[in-house]
């Protein structure tokens, strides 16, 4: 788009100097965000609709996460960050620096923070009011987007108990870059998330979009809510607003309308897509080209051979074993936004949970109709409530895989007490992750902290 190429070329030198204090490699006079901003709303939306700065998020809890292994011989053959990640070592990084999980959800908060300072400068007039409120709407979704994701690798897992000590994330709120920012609490920084997306959800538009889904909507920013709430053990609250994302949009695919063998079985338009959003391009454990990344053999058993979710979401290598294909970001790349598969499964959690198993096994049948051949499903029966939980538990592995949730999962579930352990075999050699592990919450980039001074995690 035209518009955006204009507006990029304005912003270049901004995000230059914005990348230059994230490295600190200053000039004589230290930057300021107030050199070049978008001043109309069309600017604004063009910024917020940059796709490869405002639409991926983190994938290194993904790359440290149980559903897949490696061989020795193509582990040795990955970078530094995601060996180190596989194995769950206190150093990830040795020294790299320019980490895109910490600077890209970075990013995309600046760019949210320009667009919010720069609506405080434009007149609301009765004819802008509805764009208005929507691009502050979507620059507020952004933002609790990024902070959510940073939190969830980079900050410990929310502990109602322990939130308001245990270090969270630099909450930036504004765009200026010579200011230095502290780490917040993990229960400020999940204060600040959910602030953001109540703020949102009063402005932002009711209606999906047809063809953008990159761009935010009320069903997306509840679906967001729900996420949020779940990984915070928060039940109820996660219920309420995964059934409000349903009430304005609760269409699920039969994926027997889904092709098992084409190399793309779903675009980024796909029917359940509430937010389109996609892990970070730069990893090569993720790409579904790589067909040395081969999925967990309990998870890849697990899957019945009428449910068709076995041959869509996955397909066999040159040696006859399980990988990943391409899947709601319609790309090579793993997607990581919202859909409604999700908040069927959440609300299916909430209600078995709150001892509501009829609810519950409603709702996870029928999502997995739509996932089995035609004829073939024969409903799910709990009779109690650990019954329920436990099919939903092992049916969100299996539908959410390579979403970038399992991370989150198991950092909430161990919590709970499910004593999780993550093992990984290489040349002989057993590596473990004990549940509640420290090493669950990854270093800050080695960069970040000469640049801040921020304390790092233990690990």
């Amino acid at each position: 788009m035209q518009l955006f190429k204009n507006i990029f070329r304005a912003l270049l030198c901004l995000t230059v100097l914005f990348m230059q204090s994230c490295t600190r490699e200053f000039l004589d006079e230290k930057p300021r965000s107030s050199l070049i901003v978008p001043t109309t709303l069309q600017d604004m939306q063009a910024l917020l609709d940059n796709y490869n700065v405002m639409n991926e998020s983190p994938c290194q809890g993904e790359i440290s996460a149980d559903n897949y292994y490696l061989a020795y011989s193509d582990w040795q053959n990955k970078v530094v960050t995601e060996r180190n990640s596989y194995i769950w070592a206190p150093d990830i990084y040795q020294g790299t620096v320019g980490i895109p999980d910490w600077n890209e959800p970075y990013q995309q908060v600046f760019y949210a923070n320009v667009v919010l300072e720069g609506l405080d400068k434009i007149v609301v007039t009765t004819a802008n009011r509805d764009d208005y409120n929507n691009i502050k709407g979507s620059a507020l979704f952004a933002r609790a987007y990024a902070f959510y994701n940073l939190a969830q690798v980079f900050a410990k897992v929310y502990d109602s108990s322990s939130a308001a000590t245990d270090a969270g994330i630099p909450v930036k709120l504004s765009s200026g870059v010579d200011k230095t920012v502290e780490r917040s609490s993990v229960k400020a920084t999940y204060e600040q998330v959910l602030e953001d997306l109540l703020q949102s959800k009063n402005l932002i538009g009711k209606t999906l979009p047809a063809i953008a889904r990159n761009r935010p909507s009320k069903p997306a920013v509840l679906a967001l809510l729900a996420r949020v709430y779940l990984s915070m053990r928060a039940y109820t609250q996660a219920g309420i607003y995964a059934d409000s994302s349903l009430q304005l949009y609760s269409s699920l695919t039969d994926y027997n309308t889904v092709s098992a063998t084409a190399t793309t079985p779903f675009t980024r338009q796909n029917t359940e897509t509430l937010y389109q959003s996609q892990q970070i391009q730069s990893n090569a454990v993720l790409d579904a080209l790589e067909t040395t990344t081969i999925i967990d053999s309990s998870l890849y058993g697990s899957f019945n051979t009428n449910d068709l979710r076995k041959t869509i979401f996955f397909k066999l290598n040159s040696t006859g074993k399980p990988v990943i294909k391409r899947g709601y970001s319609g790309t090579i790349v793993a997607f990581s936004g919202l859909a409604t598969d999700e908040m069927y499964l959440i609300r299916a959690e909430v209600a078995a949970r709150a001892g509501r198993t009829a609810d519950a096994m409603g709702d996870l049948n029928l999502l997995l109709k739509n996932r089995w051949k035609t004829g073939s499903f024969v409903p799910l029966v709990a009779t109690n409530t650990a019954a329920a939980l436990n099919l939903v538990l092992t049916e969100r592995r299996k539908e959410l895989v390579f979403r970038g949730l399992r991370w989150t999962d198991l950092r909430r579930l161990n919590l709970e007490g499910y004593q999780i352990t993550l093992v990984r075999m290489l040349n002989g050699t057993s590596y473990q992750l004990a549940p509640n592990s420290a090493l669950y919450t990854l270093p800050i980039p080695p960069d970040e902290l000469s640049m801040s001074h921020i304390a790092q995690n233990p690990r």
